[in-house]
C-alpha cells in the first residue's frame, strides 16, 4: 500500500447538464439528483485516494439555497481533505452555469465521509494524506474537528473525548483532564 498521497491526486471534476428529467415542477434541479451527483464525484475522489472500493459513511449538511435551473451546466469538484485509519473526508463544491447568460455561480458545498473496504465489505487502511497548499492545510486541519462533531452527533464519541470541539459543548476540564 502507498504510504501517503497528496490531495491533488484525488481531485475529480464532473460536469452534467440539467435536463427535463432532472427537474422538479419549478424546472429546477431536484435535490436528490444533485445529492446523487455529489455522492458519485466524492466516491471517485475517495477511490483515487484509497485505491480501493469505498462506501458512503456520512454526508454533512447540504443546504438548498440556490436553485439550479433547467439547461444549466453543473460542475462538481471533489477532493480528499484528510485520511484517517480507514475513512476519508471529501470536500465537494458545486457550480451552476447559465452559458447563454454568461453567469456562473457556486451553489452548494458539502463534506462527505467514505470508508475504504475490501471486496467482502471489511474496512481497509488508507494512505495518509499530505496537504501541500495553504487551502489544503486549512481543510486538513478542520477535518479533525468535523470528524469529532460527526462522531459525537452519531453517538459514537463522548463529547468529553472530542478534544478539538469541547468548547462547543461547554465542557470545562482542569489541567489533569477532570471535569
Amino acid at each position: 500500500m502507498i504510504q501517503s498521497k497528496t490531495a491533488k491526486e484525488s481531485e475529480v471534476t464532473m460536469t452534467e447538464m440539467v435536463l427535463p428529467n432532472d427537474t422538479n415542477t419549478l424546472n429546477n434541479l431536484m435535490g436528490g439528483r444533485l445529492m446523487h451527483w455529489m455522492d458519485v464525484v466524492a466516491a471517485i475522489s475517495a477511490q483515487r485516494h484509497s485505491n480501493s472500493l469505498v462506501v458512503t459513511a456520512s454526508v454533512d449538511t447540504i443546504s438548498f439555497n440556490n436553485p439550479i435551473a433547467l439547461g444549466n451546466v453543473v460542475t462538481l469538484h471533489a477532493v480528499t481533505t484528510r485520511a484517517f485509519n480507514t475513512s476519508m473526508e471529501i470536500f465537494i463544491e458545486v457550480y451552476a452555469e447559465d452559458i447563454p447568460a454568461c453567469i456562473k455561480q457556486k451553489t452548494h458545498q458539502a463534506f462527505f465521509t467514505f470508508v475504504a473496504v475490501d471486496p467482502q465489505g471489511k474496512p481497509v487502511k488508507v494512505p495518509e494524506l499530505v496537504p501541500q497548499t495553504p487551502e489544503e492545510e486549512e481543510l486538513y486541519e478542520g477535518a479533525l474537528r468535523r470528524r469529532q462533531l460527526r462522531l459525537v452527533f452519531a453517538g459514537r464519541m463522548d463529547p468529553k473525548d472530542a478534544l478539538e470541539v469541547q468548547a462547543l459543548f461547554n465542557i470545562q476540564q482542569d489541567k489533569d483532564g477532570n471535569d
